[in-house]
């Protein structure tokens, strides 16, 4: 039995189809089984309830499971909340220490960690949470594999979506920074399910770390231009300037819901390198291009 946990989330959620899609038996960790009953229409899911960040919850959700997913994210991420506990070093890092000790309570024999590119022992907050989990991942004496993530897009993804829905209805399309030239290597979700699920039975991906990206080197701007052209859409681009969206962040993250703060414009605006030669290599996947990962589902809503 493989429990996800986080399964309900964007990149979760991918991982949870492609298991389903090769037969594999597994069960989903949620904190209310109730709210995700509708999460996956036409597929019948195993939901256990437990919390991350709650130790004694992780017990019960343990019984029978020889491999632990683990792809947990906080609501809203990155935008965080210390007052509801919504941090990475709450969620990414603390709640795998305990997800890692409960599974090896259990006797689970192996554990896949979702991470991020640029996880590190120093540097931004965030990448020291990711290289916590890792650690703790490592030091578990468990078959481990990591994952670290690019940008991962997907027709459920609250980031490339957004802007195109801005899109319909305006003629420019905002972007933060000097016009999006941060880097990255935007990764299909159907590509991180596939990893995911090839690490499980993988020998070659047995302990083991793998970058996981797309196999084009774009600037955010270049990402939103492909969407743009895949919708048959043409809208200018134009720039926020970092210093005055974190300005701005400042104020509104006191407002209800924190919807923006200093540190996520930080964290949307870096860039998120990820070489995938090496996933290439030893799990036999080939990542798809960007233009044809988006025409799988952006040609079918618009």
């Amino acid at each position: 039995m493989i429990l996800v946990a986080g399964g309900t989330g964007f990149v979760g959620g991918g991982i949870v189809r492609e298991l389903a899609r090769r037969g594999q038996q597994f069960a989903v960790l949620t904190r209310d089984a109730a709210r995700s009953a509708d999460r996956f229409p036409g597929l019948a899911i195993t939901y256990r309830e437990g919390d991350v960040g709650d130790p004694s919850s992780l017990q019960a959700a343990m019984v029978g499971v020889d491999a632990v997913i683990g792809t947990q994210q906080f609501p809203n991420s990155p935008i965080e909340n210390p007052r509801k506990g919504r941090t990475f070093e709450e969620v990414d890092a603390r709640g795998t220490e305990n997800l890692v000790a409960a599974a090896q309570a259990a006797g689970a024999e192996r554990y896949v960690y979702l991470s991020a590119a640029g996880a590190a022992p120093e540097g931004y907050h965030w990448f020291r949470a990711k290289w916590r989990a890792e650690q703790a991942v490592r030091d578990s004496g468990l078959t481990y594999a990591i994952l670290r993530p690019s940008w991962v897009y997907g027709p459920e993804d609250r980031a490339l979506n957004r802007f195109l829905a801005m899109s319909r209805f305006q003629p420019f399309v905002p972007l933060i920074g000097a016009v999006g030239k941060q880097m990255m290597q935007p990764v299909f979700i159907d590509d991180v399910g596939r990893a995911t699920a090839e690490c499980l039975d993988n020998p070659a991906a047995a302990n083991q770390t793998f970058e996981v990206g797309g196999p084009d080197v774009l600037s955010m701007s270049d990402v939103v231009k492909t969407a743009l052209r895949v919708v048959g859409r043409r809208r200018l681009l134009l720039p926020a300037p970092k210093f005055v969206m974190k300005a701005l962040a400042s104020v509104v993250q006191l407002l209800p819901g924190r919807p923006l703060t200093p540190d996520a414009v930080d964290f949307i605006t870096m860039d998120a390198l990820a070489d995938p030669a090496d996933m290439s290599e030893k799990l036999g996947l080939t990542p798809t291009p960007l233009r044809e990962g988006l025409a799988t589902y952006l040609q079918k809503i618009d």
